[in-house]
């Protein structure tokens, strides 16, 4: 079996492994053998070069965790695999991060340090708040987990309800109690907009919506209206658009946090997504289905 990875990896017996993270590309000889290929950590087309050069290519590997950027380029046939699991740790510290600097008021206290302002003031606590984390999920649970020290009331709502778990057909009764919302949902055509001006309307005054999802899972008309009023506030690693033009209304709206989606991008990614890599070689060379398969054909044992 041959491979085409974005970063050396240890596989095992009987996996050639060839490395490429962009740039020029190997040899069409080497990339007529490559039935695996994990793609490089990046947005951008550019990473999808090698996949039209690939005649026998079976597995598309990202190393994120959202998918919606790949689906246009999967080959016919090809079952795409994400990250699943490799960012949830560093997305759900964002979150947990937003969620106390938009209660605490932490960019307040920034913006008055670069005035060498002592400005005191009281803030709400997350203590004591009730919390909706919108998706349950890798990330959903991780946040969850995390925000178990901090003494607030944690609601998890996804599609379909379980143990632990609401279904999303009692938002309606669940927003206006909820005075932090999360937003930790994949990008589908279900989740586009679902945070929209309906959703808004009915938190409360002074609720924050903190959201490391997809920014399309938020209307950004809506958010900029429920912010520019400042009845609403927000905390955002992710926007729509993205990257976030200059001039544009969220970046002075009032009461809200911009980061430039970084949630999964820090020191844990990296020997994470190595890890993953050589857990789905040894699979496939085991003869064993890879993990985390998301669309195309279903590999089976």
């Amino acid at each position: 079996m041959s491979v085409l990875v974005p970063f050396d990896v240890d596989a095992p017996a009987g996996v050639e492994v060839r490395t490429w993270a962009g740039g020029e590309l190997p040899e069409q000889h080497h990339l007529d053998q490559v039935q695996v290929h994990v793609l490089p950590y990046t947005f951008d087309d550019d990473s999808f070069a090698a996949v039209p050069r690939l005649p026998r290519l079976r597995i598309l590997q990202t190393l994120t965790a959202g998918y919606e950027h790949v689906v246009a380029h999967l080959p016919a046939g090809v079952t795409l695999c994400n990250a699943g699991g490799v960012h949830d740790a560093s997305t759900a510290e964002l979150a947990v991060a937003l969620a106390l600097a938009g209660q605490r008021g932490i960019a307040d206290f920034v913006r008055a340090q670069e005035r060498q302002e002592w400005s005191h003031a009281a803030y709400s606590s997350l203590a004591d708040r009730r919390v909706l984390i919108l998706g349950a999920g890798g990330v959903g649970r991780s946040v969850a987990t995390r925000l178990a020290p901090f003494e607030c009331e944690v609601t998890l709502v996804a599609r379909t309800a379980r143990h632990g778990v609401l279904p999303v057909n009692q938002l309606p009764h669940l927003l206006p109690h909820a005075e932090v919302v999360i937003v930790a949902v994949p990008l589908t055509d279900q989740t586009r907009n679902m945070v929209d001006a309906r959703f808004l309307a009915r938190l409360p005054d002074d609720a924050l919506v903190v959201n490391v999802s997809r920014g399309a899972v938020v209307d950004t008309d809506a958010l900029v209206a429920e912010t520019g009023s400042r009845r609403l506030r927000a905390a955002l690693d992710v926007t729509d658009p993205e990257p976030l033009p200059p001039g544009h209304p969220l970046w002075s709206s009032p009461g809200v946090i911009i980061s430039p989606h970084v949630g999964g991008n820090t020191s844990a990614f990296w020997p994470r997504a190595r890890r993953l890599v050589e857990q789905q070689l040894a699979r496939l060379a085991a003869g064993q289905p890879p993990l985390h398969q998301v669309a195309g054909p279903t590999l089976g044992p």
